[in-house]
């Protein structure tokens, strides 16, 4: 399977690759870490004796715009937990030669206070940006810039990355999304074809992170298909009935995967069913660190199952 950017790196093509010839024969298993140390993989190989295959990277501390002065003592502890995580992330690859998947909590690139991802906290208005000669569409390209020479690390060292922009564009919660899931897709293929065909940055595939028809950016933009996932009331669930939404509402002819989920998927289930997610990701801190989401029976359930594909493997 060739990757949508037609000069994609050898790395890139082959971790597509890959991700085809697993989805429905095995799920890779993927956790996000919110801080350099990266606790939550401590954590999943103290209790499992294992390391997931797939690691989840932020790339929030590296955004512009982040009005320090007018920000919760939390958004800046965030930020200061996510400070090098590029650094940390080009190191776990070239060690491991595990997966890398990043997304980017990007603060608005104009005004907003605290956590201006948040659409709340911020009147930027992500419709101005699809118009040509806007401060908004100057500022976005500006911090796009920024961003790319993070990516061309990356780049730089042969490492390809599953990178999953504009997430959750379905939804009114970012200020790429509060404007409708379309204007997100107008800003990720904005990006696309910036970081395709300016910046060159082959090392990246492209995940769509939206169930939605209105949103889907056309085959020719994505290479893998996401969503996000955190059900209200926790079930063992192989989450087959939202794999069958999102190919309805997007394309049947993607690798599917399960960018993020708080409950992660019965491992049994899959295995019967052979729903085709190719990974998993599990969320940071408390969505894998103690009880309140997943046991240590349910992880450890995960991890020891031969449908699960480790770091080790």
């Amino acid at each position: 399977m060739k990757p949508v950017n037609p000069n994609a790196t050898k790395e890139a093509e082959k971790l597509l690759n890959y991700l085809y010839e697993t989805a429905g024969k095995g799920i890779i298993t993927g956790q996000h870490t919110q801080t350099n140390p990266m606790e939550e993989i401590a954590y999943i190989k103290e209790k499992t004796g294992f390391l997931p295959k797939l690691q989840g990277f932020e790339l929030l501390a590296y955004s512009p715009n982040i009005n320090y002065k007018d920000a919760s003592e939390e958004c800046l502890t965030e930020v200061e937990e996510n400070k090098g995580t590029v650094e940390t992330a080009i190191r776990w690859a070239k060690e491991t030669k595990g997966i890398v998947t990043i997304c980017f909590h990007w603060f608005s690139p104009i005004g907003g206070r605290d956590k201006a991802f948040y659409a709340r906290n911020t009147d930027f208005d992500a419709t101005k940006v699809l118009k040509e000669g806007t401060p908004e569409r100057e500022a976005f390209y500006a911090d796009m810039d920024v961003i790319a020479g993070e990516l061309q690390r990356f780049k730089e060292e042969s490492i390809p990355v599953l990178f999953r922009p504009f997430h959750e564009a379905e939804g009114d919660w970012f200020w790429w999304g509060v404007k409708g899931d379309a204007v997100g897709r107008e800003l990720y293929k904005l990006m696309f074809e910036y970081y395709v065909n300016q910046k060159h940055l082959d090392n990246l595939l492209w995940v769509w992170n939206s169930p939605e028809a209105e949103g889907y950016p056309g085959d020719e933009y994505v290479d893998v298909i996401s969503r996000d996932i955190y059900l209200t009331e926790k079930k063992a669930t192989d989450y087959k009935e939202e794999y069958e939404e999102m190919i309805a509402g997007t394309t049947d002819k993607k690798v599917a995967a399960l960018a993020e989920v708080g409950y992660i998927p019965d491992v049994d289930m899959l295995k019967e069913s052979r729903v085709p997610w190719a990974y998993y990701m599990s969320w940071s801190k408390e969505f894998c660190i103690g009880e309140q989401y997943n046991t240590v029976a349910e992880t450890k359930k995960m991890y020891e199952s031969d449908y699960a594909i480790k770091l080790e493997q």
